[in-house]
């Protein structure tokens, strides 16, 4: 059950203390699109993620959309936020975080992957050993898959909160 919890849970990406992450060591941040950044209707970002990103970037982070989106739904996103992305991740699978930390040269102790899913950020994330960071989901629409990946995720959470492992809305660094 371990592979579900996540290093560190905030209410949203606002929340963060990115300070604490640069003294962990975190030179790249994963940022997951849909529901992590906006609502999976949102077609661009707004000022608040474009401020956001701005100064993770005056703090010296590379960021990186990491998302199983497509390239098309990605491409406004990287224009106006100036960021690199990494479409079809096919999260919880390591391919591609593996590919990630190859082509930018960090070792996986430098990586955080910030998400709003424990079934494909959080679990995927543990998978290869990076920092994992899970917040609450920002939309109630989900794509039409989703539904059965969410019914899961609830039993994975119920558990978790037996084993006292992790509990939905108790936040901590």
């Amino acid at each position: 059950m371990e592979k579900f919890v996540p290093d560190i849970y905030q209410k949203s990406i606002y929340t963060i203390n990115y300070d604490s992450l640069i003294l962990r060591g975190v030179k790249c941040l994963l940022f997951d699109l849909d529901n992590t950044l906006v609502p999976i209707t949102d077609k661009k970002p707004d000022q608040k993620i474009k401020d956001l990103f701005v100064e993770l970037k005056d703090k010296g982070f590379k960021i990186i959309i990491f998302s199983n989106s497509s390239k098309k739904r990605l491409k406004p996103f990287k224009e106006e936020l100036g960021v690199d992305c990494c479409a079809r991740a096919c999260k919880p699978s390591p391919k591609k975080f593996v590919k990630v930390m190859s082509i930018y040269n960090f070792e996986f102790s430098e990586v955080a992957i910030i998400g709003d899913s424990i079934m494909d950020d959080i679990r995927g994330g543990n998978r290869v050993g990076i920092t994992t960071i899970l917040i609450n989901q920002i939309g109630k629409k989900e794509f039409p898959y989703a539904w059965l990946k969410r019914k899961r995720e609830n039993k994975i959470l119920k558990k978790l909160r037996k084993l006292d492992l992790f509990t939905k809305g108790r936040y901590y660094d």
